[in-house]
């Protein structure tokens, strides 16, 4: 499991910790949505995380997707971008992450 960043603007951590759903601009929305719709039936709250414009395109449609594949169980979801920190190969990164709860 992952820990979030050091950051002032992030939610509170209300519920367990769950691992960190990461999306890059070559994933597939679907497969996304998915694993978004996978982890909220089982624990009520996912996080995303996306570096780039090609990565949070994908992720925010990969939400949408899983919107609709949890409306079909009555499950209705919101979620609450916010910027982290996040170092790859000893570089520090800007990278929206995005709580997904259930409403």
């Amino acid at each position: 499991m992952q820990t979030p960043a050091s950051d002032s603007s992030a939610p509170p951590m209300e519920h367990s910790q769950v691992d960190v759903i990461k999306v890059s601009a070559r994933s597939r929305s679907t497969a996304v949505a998915g694993a978004i719709a996978g982890v909220i039936r089982e624990h009520s709250r996912a996080e995303v995380q996306a570096i780039g414009a090609g990565a949070v395109n994908q992720a925010v449609k990969a939400m949408a997707i899983a919107r609709g594949y949890l409306a079909e169980d009555g499950i209705d979801v919101v979620f609450v971008p916010y910027f982290t920190e996040t170092s790859i190969d000893g570089q520090e990164r800007t990278a929206i992450r995005m709580v997904v709860e259930t409403r």
